[in-house]
C-alpha cells in the first residue's frame, strides 16, 4: 500500500505582497525619470527639425538664385520653408507643409535672460516675417536667406532685403530646458542648450 503526500508548491500571500510592493516602488521611481527623458527627446527632436528646416531654406536660396526663408508661426507652434517667386507676380510660396512642434514644446526661452555667448546682443526670436508687400506679419519669426545663402534682415517689399545679419536666432522650450539655434552673419548655424534652472548654455 503506497502513501500519497500533498505537494505544497506555490507562493505564499506574503511573498506575493512583497513582489507587488517592490514592483510598485520601482515603477514609482521609473515613471518620473521616463517622463523627463521623453520630454527631453521631444524637445531635442524638435530643435533638430527646426535646424534641418533652416539648412534647407539656405540651400533653396542658393540653388534657386533667389530668396528663401524659414517661416515660424509662434502662436500655432508651426514652421515651414518658403521660397520667393518673382514671376508672374512676386509671392512667397510654401514648400511642403507645416511642421508642428511636439506636445509641450513651444517657441520661446522662458525665464532665460541672456543669449548664448557671442551670438545675439539681447536674447530674442528672429525678426517677424514680412509679406511680399513688405508688411510685418504678427506673431512670426523669420530666418531669411539671400541668393548667396547669407542670412539677411527682412526689409520692405520683396525682393528687397536688408543687410546681412548675425542676430537671427530661434528658441524652443518645454519649460525645463531651452534650445537655441543661432546664425552668424556668414550663415553658419549653431545649436545650444541650457536648463532653465542653471541658465548656462552649452554647444550641442
Amino acid at each position: 500500500m503506497s502513501t500519497f503526500t500533498k505537494d505544497h508548491r506555490g507562493y505564499s500571500l506574503i511573498e506575493l505582497l512583497m513582489v507587488v510592493g517592490i514592483t510598485t516602488v520601482i515603477a514609482a521611481m521609473a515613471v518620473p525619470m521616463m517622463s523627463s527623458s521623453i520630454g527631453n527627446f521631444r524637445l531635442s527632436g524638435d530643435a533638430h527639425s527646426v535646424a534641418s528646416a533652416m539648412a534647407l531654406a539656405k540651400l533653396r536660396a542658393a540653388s534657386n538664385f533667389s530668396q528663401a526663408r524659414l517661416f515660424v508661426d509662434l502662436t500655432t507652434r508651426t514652421f515651414h520653408v518658403e521660397t520667393l517667386q518673382k514671376v508672374p507676380v512676386v509671392a512667397w510660396i510654401t514648400e511642403g507643409g507645416n511642421t508642428t512642434l511636439s506636445t509641450g514644446v513651444t517657441f520661446g526661452f522662458g525665464a532665460i535672460a541672456s543669449p548664448p555667448l557671442n551670438t545675439q546682443t539681447l536674447i530674442n526670436q528672429a525678426a517677424p516675417c514680412v509679406t511680399a508687400a513688405g508688411a510685418a506679419i504678427a506673431n512670426t519669426a523669420c530666418v531669411l536667406y539671400n541668393s548667396r545663402g547669407i542670412p539677411v534682415a527682412p526689409s520692405g517689399p520683396a525682393p528687397n532685403v536688408g543687410a546681412p545679419t548675425g542676430d537671427d536666432a530661434l528658441y524652443l522650450t518645454d519649460g525645463t530646458a531651452v534650445y537655441g539655434l543661432t546664425l552668424s552673419a556668414t550663415g553658419q548655424s549653431s545649436l545650444y542648450r541650457t536648463n532653465i534652472s542653471s541658465a548656462s548654455w552649452s554647444l550641442q
